[in-house]
């Protein structure tokens, strides 16, 4: 069975944050599988966080960092959103110190859950 679909979710990665934890979200988006880049010219994604492809028909995911948190949207295999889900908060926590989750599904609080180094 297919279950390709919509997908999305927001991440505790506010626009609030330090400049420079902010400027560390870029070095994650990398290392994500499927990276393509911030859009492309002429396209209404110009300066959107784009994998996969920038074509919505087809399989990709979109980011943007809102009042509310880092937001995705895809369009991609269930399990596949799900691993690359995983796979991002993963290297999130990482790179920018802290626990990087959804408030909604209980993963983090409201508060930033530093990690002491």
């Amino acid at each position: 069975m297919n279950d390709t679909g919509y997908h999305e979710c927001n991440l505790n990665v506010r626009h609030d944050l330090p400049i420079d934890i902010l400027e560390k979200v870029v070095l994650v988006y990398k290392r994500m599988p499927g990276w393509l880049g911030f859009g492309k010219d002429g396209t209404e994604k110009e300066g959107i966080p784009c994998w996969f492809s920038y074509n919505e028909d087809e399989k990709y995911v979109l980011g943007s960092i809102e009042p509310s948190g880092l937001h995705f949207e895809a369009n991609m295999d269930k399990g596949e959103w799900m691993d690359w889900k995983s796979q991002f908060k993963k290297i999130a926590t990482e790179v920018l110190g802290f626990k990087v989750g959804e408030i909604e599904e209980g993963e983090v609080g409201n508060e930033i859950e530093w990690i002491k180094k």
